[in-house]
Order: structure tokens, then C-alpha cells, then sequence
């Protein structure tokens, strides 16, 4: 089912799908790829909204730094120096964090209203990425189809086609918030992570992989997340074929669980330390999976090229549940 969300300055509709099933209601708007809502009940049955966002258009248009719920893309996390060699080429991009790139440049995925048709149980969302669009090259076909399955785990799939050699790292950017409100340093999470990317000042990767063992970024044993967190986390399973369970989020107060599922090698944990109004710092957390930042610079780290005759294929499933 859809619907007119609003409209942009420029005169383009953006409308708003509703997908329900088992008992879960998420809501997506064709600009961004956002996932506005995700209204899932607690251990008493009452209902909440568990992802952070705006009522209406005008709040992602004039807060877009948030990136709440949003489809991001070209290139999740950072590009560091805001440039990639590829090739025998470098290719320089437009940097939006200082020197840096971050979820895909000034006008990333997450800014553009992407074309939307009605799937079984849910929406695929289609849209052509221009070669040059950001500095990044490649005529890029990309969907995203977002289904809920029979127990109202909210599913996924991420497909690209490209003409040119390119770099590809889309992610779902949601700031859960288990409670429906509230700060959520006493939610438990557990990460199948035995190591992270370390990162300098700049929260850029300095190249090597650090052992979580005795330091606060072990949580292969759930325990309260706390604040602090803007890393990735490298997956133990690695790149998959399939999407393997590597989190889990829990609130004690509700009794509710979000399980992540993914096929990518890394998790981005984000507590949103850094949130402004209407929200404040700690509203949510970012469960963000990808490959790994600054990948397109970093040989040593997962590829993230795709190149023509290829077909990229990502998978991420967020599961509900009560306990």
C-alpha cells in the first residue's frame, strides 16, 4: 500500500509504501530508500516505532546528516582523502567530511527518489546511478528489495549491474531504539566479532586489524552496549553467500530482540553519540552492515570492485522478536 509522503522543492513526489506481516509494520519512502518506521509489539504485546526518523518529508530533507533509515550508498562509511585508485586510474570524489567521503558524497543514495513497484510482501526499489554521479564511475543499475517474511523479519537484497570497472558498498543506515524511546546505553549486544578496523582521529582505518580480546570492543558475550562506539566490527564468518546471524540487540525493559543476519564480512556499530535535536545523543544504535571503510584504498581488506558482466548481490535480515 502506498502513498504521497510529500513533495521536494523541485516539485518530485515521494510517496510511502506501508508493509505489514506477523505482526510487524515497516514503513519505506521512495526518497532515500528510507525506512521511515518499524513498529514491532514487546513481551506485554503493546506496539512501538523501534527505528529513529522523521513524521514528515521536510525533517530527513532539513536533517539528512542523521542518515536516518536511509538506503546508503555509493560507498558506505568513509573513502579517505576523498579519492581511489582503480585500475591505473585514481578517481577523485566529492568529499563531504572534511577531506573525506562519507556514505557516498554530497548527494549520495540516500538523497535521490528512487523508482519503487510492489513485490510479494514487499517493495523493490530501482534506480540508474549516472557514471561520474559523486566522482565515482560506472552507469550502476541498483535495486534494493525490501520484504517482510512469515515471521516479520524485515529482509534486504541489494543488486547492482555495472558498465564500467566501479566500487560498490550499500548499507541500511536504521538507529534502533528497542524501548521506542529513551537512551539505549542498557541495551545488550553481542557481535560475532573477535577483531575491529582501528581507525585514526579522523575515524579512518589505519590498515590493520586489532584482537578485541580484553578491550571494551569485546562483545562476543552480550553485555550492555554503553556509549563510545563509531567502529567496524570484522566479521569472524567473513563475505558470505548466504546471510549468516552475526548480532543480536536486546532491551531488557521491553523484552525485545533484534537479530542482524547478513552475506557481508563487516558491522558497523554506531551509538549516535553525536545526535542533535529533536533527538539526543544515545537515542539509537546503528547496526550497519557492510564491507569494510576505506576498502577501495586498502588492498589487504575485502574487495568492494564490481566490474562489468559481474552482478552484486548483498543480503541483510533484521529479525524481531520478544524475550
Amino acid at each position: 500500500m502506498s502513498e504521497l509522503f510529500g513533495t521536494l522543492s523541485d516539485g518530485t513526489p515521494v510517496h510511502r509504501w506501508t508493509l505489514e506481516r506477523s505482526g510487524v509494520r515497516v514503513r519505506v519512502l521512495s526518497y532515500g530508500g528510507i525506512v521511515q518506521s518499524a513498529e514491532v509489539p514487546d513481551r506485554d504485546g503493546n506496539t512501538a516505532d523501534v527505528v529513529l526518523g522523521f513524521a514528515d518529508l521536510d525533517g530527513y530533507v532539513t536533517h539528512p546528516e542523521p542518515y536516518f533509515g536511509a538506503l546508503v550508498g555509493r560507498y558506505a562509511n568513509r573513502i579517505a582523502g576523498g579519492r581511489f585508485p582503480l585500475d591505473g586510474r585514481t578517481y577523485a570524489l566529492a568529499a563531504n567530511e572534511g577531506p573525506n567521503v562519507l556514505h557516498g558524497g554530497e548527494r549520495g543514495f540516500d538523497k535521490r527518489v528512487w523508482d519503487v513497484t510492489a513485490v510479494p510482501d514487499g517493495v523493490r526499489l530501482n534506480r540508474v546511478s549516472p557514471h561520474g554521479e559523486e566522482g565515482f564511475p560506472g552507469r550502476l543499475e541498483m535495486s534494493a528489495t525490501y520484504t517482510l517474511d512469515g515471521s516479520g523479519a524485515l529482509r534486504i537484497v541489494y543488486e547492482a549491474v555495472t558498465d564500467a570497472p566501479t566500487v560498490l558498498n550499500p548499507t541500511n543506515h536504521s538507529y534502533f531504539n528497542l524501548g521506542g524511546s529513551g537512551h539505549t546505553g542498557g541495551h545488550e549486544l553481542r557481535v560475532a566479532a573477535s577483531r575491529i578496523t582501528p581507525v585514526d582521529a579522523g575515524l579512518i582505518p589505519t590498515g590493520g586489524l586489532q584482537d578485541v580480546t580484553g578491550t571494551r570492543f569485546d562483545f562476543r558475550r552480550a553485555r550492555k552496549i554503553g556509549s563510545g562506539y563509531d567502529h567496524n566490527f570484522v566479521l569472524d564468518k567473513g563475505v558470505t553467500g548466504a546471510a549468516e546471524e552475526v548480532a543480536e540487540l536486546y532491551d531488557p525493559a521491553s523484552g525485545r530482540v533484534l537479530t542482524v543476519a547478513t552475506t557481508e564480512p563487516g558491522l558497523q556499530v554506531y551509538t549516535a553519540d553525536h545526535l542533535g535535536e529533536p533527538f539526543a545523543p544515545g537515542d539509537g544504535v546503528a547496526l550497519e552492515t557492510q564491507h569494510f571503510p576505506d576498502s577501495p584504498n586498502r588492498p589487504a581488506f575485502p574487495s568492494t570492485v564490481l566490474r562489468p558482466g559481474e552482478v552484486f548481490r548483498s543480503e541483510t535480515v533484521y529479525g524481531f522478536s520478544v524475550r
